[in-house]
C-alpha cells in the first residue's frame, strides 16, 4: 500500500470516529495526526488507530488538547559554566538504566563520554519507580525490538550483576487461571511462546504443583503457566552501579544538567545547550525517558511521539513476604482474548512483596503522583492472587511514568535525519530486563558512527568489575567483627529496620557519583526503606553527611537543592 492510499484509508477511519477534526499527513515517512480534542483519552486512541504494524513509520502526534497548557519540564536550580567548551565523543542525555548501561559499555573503548542528567541523582524517574522484575519475555509477540532484546537481556543477568555486585534472584513467574475451561487456549498459548517465541521453560503445572510452591496463592486457581526465567533486581541500584563502573572506567557523569537546546547544521548536531554552558560533541545519544521526543523535536529528527503511562506500586512490610515467593498474578480470558497487562505481586530482592502496578494513560511526564484509586484498584486485582494481601501493611508506594510510544515499542535506530544521533528511546516494560542487550548494539552502532570521524581503539584497561559496598546485614558475625575491628563506624547502627551502619553510609558518600542527599544515600544502601521509613534514622543520616561533609546541617537536601529538610535554620529562618 503506497503512502497516499494508506493516508486516505487513515483519515476515513479518523473521520467516521472523530467528526473530521483531526488530519493525518504522511510525510517524511511518518504518520503526523494533527488537530485539536478535549480528552486525552481520545487522542491516545485516535493516534493508536492510526499505528501501521510491521512499518518502519511511527505515528507522531500534532494533536493539541483543548484547554491544557502542556506542563514545562523540571528545570534544576543550578546554573554554571562548569561544562562551556567541553568536547566529548559521546554525549549521553539522560541517566536512567539505559543511558548508565549505554555509558558502561562504551567505557570498554578509549572513548571521551559524558552523560548528563538533569535530575540530581541517577534513576531519579521510570528507572527508579518500577517494580524491578526480569521479565522472561512471555506477553510479548515475536518479531517486536522488546521480544528481541527480552530473551537476550534476560540471560545476561547473573553475569551483569555479578561483575556489578548487584542483588539479583531467579524467582520464577506464576501466573495463574481460575477458569478450567480456558485451559486448552493456554496450552496452545504455551506452546507457540516456548517453540515460536524461544521463551525456554515456559510450562503449565496444575493446581496441585502450584500449591505445594506456592501455598498461600488463591486456592481457585485451576492451573497456573510457569516461567522459571524470571527474576527481580534493584532497579535503582543496577541503574547506580552501571553508572558507578562507567566512571570508574573514565566517563564522566554530570547530575543536575538539563539539555535547552541544540545547535544542528546540515543534519550535524554541532553544540548541545545545557545549563552548565555548550558543549561540543561528535556524536549524541537520546537515552532521555519520557523526554526523548522533546531532544528528537531538538535535532531535527522527530519521527516518532511518547504518551506517558502512569503506574503505581505499593510495598508491603516484610512480615508480608511469606505470602508469595516468587512473581504471581492472575490472568483472565474474555472473548477469547487473554489479558496479559497489568500489575502482579513481585518478592523483592530485599525480601518485602511489591504489588503493581496498574497502567493510567497522562500528558503529564512527570507528575509521580499518587492516587488513593490506583492504589485501591490494584489491591483488589491482586487479592485474586493471593487472598490474604492486606492494605494495612503497605509501607510506602510510588508512582512512575513510562515513556511508550504508540507502536508500543522500542526505538534503538541511529538518527533518520540527524547524522551524529542515536535514539534509545521508547523504553518502558521490559526496558529493565533489556537493558545490558540494548547497551550492547548501542555500544556498536556508536563505534561504527565514531570510526567514520576518528580512530576507535579498544580500552585496554577496562574492568567490568565494581565492588560494592559492604553489607553488613548479609554477614555473619564473625565477618561483621572483623570489619567492625578495622573500622568502628560499621559498629554503630544508624537505620534499625534495615540494620543500616554509619560505616556503609560513609562508603555510599565516598562513591565515585557522589550524592549528598538524604534519598541517594537510601537508595544507595536503603536506610529508610524499613517499616519507619526514616521516621529515626532519617535525622540521624542528614547529621552524618552534615559531619563529613563538613556543611551545616540545614543545607543537606532530601533529594534535590530545592528540596529542604528543616533541621536547623533554613534560608527562610525556620528551625
Amino acid at each position: 500500500m503506497n503512502n497516499k492510499v494508506l493516508e486516505v484509508k487513515l483519515q476515513k477511519k479518523l473521520d467516521e470516529k472523530f467528526h473530521k477534526m483531526l488530519k493525518v499527513n504522511i510525510k517524511e515517512n511518518c504518520i503526523v495526526v494533527s488537530g485539536t480534542l478535549s480528552k486525552w483519552e481520545d487522542i491516545i486512541d485516535a493516534c493508536m488507530m492510526c499505528v501501521v504494524k510491521k512499518s518502519t513509520m511511527h505515528v507522531v502526534n500534532d494533536i493539541k488538547l483543548q484547554g491544557i497548557t502542556m506542563p514545562s519540564m523540571r528545570l534544576p536550580k543550578e546554573k554554571d559554566t562548569s561544562l562551556e567548551g567541553l568536547e566529548p565523543d559521546v554525549l549521553i542525555i539522560g541517566g536512567g538504566i539505559s543511558g548508565a548501561s549505554i555509558a558502561r559499555e562504551l567505557t570498554k573503548w578509549k572513548l571521551n563520554i559524558l552523560l548528563v542528567d538533569k535530575e540530581a541523582d541517577l534513576a531519579m524517574q521510570a528507572s527508579g519507580r518500577n517494580d524491578g522484575e526480569v521479565h522472561p519475555g512471555v506477553d510479548l509477540n515475536k518479531g517486536t525490538l522488546k521480544q528481541h532484546y527480552v530473551l537476550k537481556g534476560n540471560s545476561m543477568f547473573e553475569k551483569v550483576c555479578s561483575d556489578l555486585s548487584v542483588p539479583f534472584v531467579r524467582r520464577g513467574q506464576y501466573v495463574g487461571f481460575k477458569q478450567k475451561s480456558v485451559y486448552p487456549i493456554i496450552r496452545s498459548y504455551v506452546w507457540q511462546r516456548k517453540h515460536i517465541c524461544k521463551v525456554e521453560g515456559t510450562r503449565i503445572i496444575s493446581r496441585k504443583e502450584l500449591k505445594k510452591r506456592e501455598p498461600e496463592l488463591n486456592e481457585e486457581f485451576a492451573f497456573a503457566v510457569y516461567n522459571p526465567t524470571a527474576g527481580c533486581v534493584c532497579p535503582y541500584g543496577l541503574t547506580i552501579a552501571y553508572g558507578e563502573n562507567a566512571v570508574q572506567n573514565g566517563a564522566k557523569v554530570s547530575l543536575n544538567t538539563v539539555v535547552l537546546d541544540m545547535e544542528v547544521v546540515d543534519g550535524i548536531i554541532k553544540s548541545v545547550i545545557t545549563n552548565r554552558g555548550r558543549i561540543y560533541p561528535k556524536l549524541v545519544i537520546n537515552a532521555a525517558g519520557t523526554f526523548a521526543e522533546d531532544i528528537a523535536k531538538m535535532t531535527g529528527d522527530r519521527f516518532y511521539s511518547i504518551h506517558p503511562r502512569k503506574g503505581t506500586n505499593s510495598i508491603l512490610d516484610k512480615k508480608s513476604a511469606h505470602l508469595v515467593k516468587s512473581i504471581a498474578s492472575i490472568k483472565l480470558i474474555t472473548k477469547n482474548k487473554l489479558h496479559t497487562k497489568g500489575g502482579g505481586i513481585l518478592r523483592t530482592v530485599h525480601e518485602n512483596l511489591l504489588v503493581g502496578p496498574n497502567a493510567i494513560e497522562t500528558y503529564e511526564k512527570e507528575n509521580f503522583a499518587t492516587e488513593q484509586s490506583s492504589i485501591d484498584a490494584v489491591f483488589k486485582k491482586q487479592k485474586e492472587t493471593a487472598k490474604g494481601l492486606k492494605e494495612k501493611d503497605i509501607i510506602t508506594y510510588f508512582t512512575g511514568v513510562r515513556a511508550a510510544t504508540f507502536e508500543e515499542d522500542f526505538i534503538i535506530e541511529k538518527g533518520r535525519k540527524t547524522k551524529n544521533l542515536i535514539h534509545c528511546a521508547g523504553i518502558q516494560s521490559p526496558g529493565l530486563t533489556t537493558a545490558p542487550a540494548v547497551a550492547l548494539d548501542v555500544e556498536k552502532m556508536a563505534v561504527e558512527e565514531l570510526s567514520k570521524e576518528i580512530p576507535v581503539q579498544k580500552n585496554e584497561k577496562f574492568n567490568p568489575k565494581r565492588k560494592g559496598v559492604p553489607v553488613l546485614r548479609n554477614m555473619t558475625s564473625e565477618e561483621r567483627t572483623k570489619l567492625i575491628k578495622e573500622n568502628p563506624d560499621y559498629g554503630i547502627i544508624v537505620c534499625r529496620c534495615e540494620e543500616i551502619s554509619k560505616g556503609e553510609i560513609i562508603d555510599a558518600l565516598n562513591s565515585v557519583i557522589p550524592v549528598n542527599t538524604v534519598d541517594g544515600i537510601k537508595k544507595r544502601i536503603r536506610p529508610g526503606m524499613g517499616r519507619c521509613q526514616g521516621g529515626f534514622c532519617m535525622p540521624l543520616v542528614a547529621k552524618i553527611i552534615s559531619e563529613y561533609k563538613n556543611i551545616p546541617i540545614n543545607e543537606v537536601k532530601k533529594s534535590n537543592s530545592a528540596s529542604y529538610i528543616t533541621i536547623g535554620e533554613t534560608k527562610g529562618g525556620l528551625k
